[in-house]
């Protein structure tokens, strides 16, 4: 949705011919045009779109042109599913139950598209960060006032960090969507839990992209998406966050 609409835009700007794809795709969003088979344009239908059991009823293959599904569908289907039932089984049926659960769904997204094409949509990061600030309005996860310092700590540390590695190198070390993320998930959890997720994020990203180097997934000059690492240390933060807060100051005090 988000290339249809830069093209349009492109267009627009240069006075251009309406594009050919305005015409077939004017109303596209989440649930317009309905799903359909990449290969063969079949339309999935309710039964064939029922998560990870669908998939396996169907043998991982379209009904109609028998080519293959994804394995990437059930994984996020399962993947989904299981991380609501642990925010459901640490939070019980509560408010805070409910906002986590947003939470963890947009964090999904997130994580998956910055993967796929290393980009975090202002889409999703910006309601994400004004729906943590309405939530710690009435102090679901913590006050407002650690919710707004959070959100402008969790920006300006990145922002920071990229300028200063520009400045220093002549190059750009992350995207302005990280910062973002990091903003929401300040006003998610208040600044005192962005240092643990600055230290997780950063931690795990180092070894994992390491690793990924020595077995030659990865080239060190190919750029490695950090959405994903913030993702993973911001939903482990709200979960269990202060607990792990604790338990280090513990160890070192």
């Amino acid at each position: 949705m988000m290339e249809r609409d830069w093209k349009t835009q492109c267009h627009d700007y240069l006075s251009l011919d309406e594009p050919e794809f305005e015409h077939e795709l004017k109303h596209l969003n989440l649930s317009t045009p309905a799903s359909r088979c990449p290969h063969c344009g079949h339309k999935i239908r309710f039964w064939e779109n029922i998560p990870v059991i669908s998939y396996l009823l169907l043998g991982a293959k379209c009904s109609s042109c028998k080519a293959p599904i994804s394995i990437q569908y059930p994984l996020v289907e399962a993947a989904t599913g299981l991380l609501s039932l642990v925010v459901a089984w640490r939070f019980g049926v509560t408010l805070e139950m409910l906002a986590a659960l947003m939470f963890t769904w947009i964090l999904i997204a997130l994580t998956l598209i910055d993967l796929d094409k290393q980009l975090l949509p202002d889409n999703l990061t910006l309601p994400l960060l004004w729906l943590g600030l309405v939530v710690n309005l009435f102090g679901v996860v913590t006050d407002l006032r650690s919710s707004v310092i959070g959100a402008a700590a969790g920006y300006l540390v990145l922002w920071s960090v990229f300028h200063l590695f520009r400045l220093i190198t002549g190059k750009e070390g992350m995207g302005y969507g990280d910062f973002k993320l990091l903003a929401a998930l300040g006003a998610w959890m208040g600044w005192q839990l962005l240092p643990q997720i600055v230290l997780v994020s950063s931690v795990v990203g180092a070894v994992l992209g390491i690793s990924m180097i020595v077995v030659g997934k990865n080239r060190r000059a190919q750029p490695i998406p950090f959405g994903p690492y913030l993702a993973i240390a911001g939903w482990i933060a709200l979960l269990w966050g202060h607990e792990i807060n604790q338990l280090y100051l513990g160890l070192i005090l």
